[in-house]
């Protein structure tokens, strides 16, 4: 596993999705997005590190997946601090983004 990739690759989803969780809780449209605008953004997170760390199918789709995941749940866990979503969102947002992370790795090997 490439760890600069991923280390990038989890950095930038962390912060479009803290942009997107603060942004949502001043502004109730952005809220009502979270779920598919949270798994697009792991989803890129994904697509990032398949394409950064140019290896074998499964280190694309593991790092994608693990990309995504740790992205969504720090941006979850501020949005559950901030009183926007349910505890139970950090388990279900997690591994629904963490699944779009592993298809962003998908893409991103496919791209090379």
């Amino acid at each position: 596993m490439n760890r600069k990739a991923l280390l990038n690759a989890t950095v930038i989803g962390t912060v479009f999705q803290l942009v997107m969780v603060i942004a949502g809780h001043f502004v109730p449209a952005v809220a009502a997005q979270f779920a598919i605008v949270g798994i697009l953004i792991s989803l890129v997170a994904g697509l990032l590190y398949a394409r950064a760390a140019k290896s074998a199918w499964s280190d694309s789709l593991l790092g994608g997946v693990i990309a995504g995941g740790v992205c969504a749940l720090l941006g979850i866990a501020v949005s559950c601090l901030l009183g926007d979503v349910q505890p139970i969102i950090l388990v279900i947002g997690t591994l629904s983004s963490a699944f779009g992370g592993g298809v962003g790795g998908a893409i991103g090997k496919l791209l090379k």
